[in-house]
């Protein structure tokens, strides 16, 4: 049972609908907004509004895009041998970011896991496979993330990417900058003795 009105419950609920936002947190949002001004909660929900309708995926690497092709993937400037393969478009995000990578991308939207029932074909492996069946690629990087859907994904992937006879690379793991040996747990540590590299 709410002890709010109809129009705030509504809110909160939808709040609460959000990944990583509980009830107090929905709560929180809710009355946030309400206090907002009218014109700056028009331009929140104009703001969802226009990324639901007007954010599409690019149809060569899967990335969010405003168009048919996003615009990674329409610079001439990249280097078209190498695909970083990722989990989500936020992963791209942060790769850009380190301004160390020129390649191309293509983002899974997920992981295989067959616990929550997503298999191969729920993901965006298809159109990955495609793209290496008409594209001259090299190598592509499995830069997913270090879980067990992560690796498993990865090594999926690798088994089929190796049969088209494209090198298959996997992102190092190991200590984070600034992180003491003794708070990392055992598995970071064999991954970063197993991933040296010369200095």
């Amino acid at each position: 049972m709410s002890y709010y009105i109809a129009p705030v419950a509504r809110l909160i609920e939808q709040f609460e609908r959000l990944p990583g936002i509980g009830h107090k947190n929905a709560q929180r949002l809710a009355f946030h907004v309400l206090r907002m001004e009218e014109s700056e909660a028009e331009a929140f929900a104009a703001a969802i509004i226009d990324a639901r309708k007007n954010v599409t995926y690019c149809r060569i690497c899967q990335n969010i895009s405003q168009n048919e092709v996003c615009k990674l993937c329409a610079d001439s400037a990249r280097d078209k041998k190498t695909i970083c393969v990722v989990e989500q478009p936020k992963d791209v995000a942060a790769i850009e970011r380190t301004h160390r990578y020129r390649g191309s991308y293509h983002v899974l939207h997920g992981v295989i896991s067959p616990i929550d029932n997503i298999g191969p074909n729920d993901i965006r492996a298809r159109e990955l496979l495609m793209r290496l069946g008409e594209e001259d690629v090299s190598e592509v990087i499995m830069a997913t993330n270090p879980t067990v859907e992560g690796d498993a994904t990865a090594m999926y992937l690798s088994r089929l990417i190796k049969q088209l006879g494209v090198k298959v690379t996997r992102i190092a793991y190991g200590i984070p900058v600034g992180g003491d040996l003794e708070y990392a747990d055992d598995i970071t540590l064999m991954r970063a003795l197993e991933g040296r590299r010369e200095i």
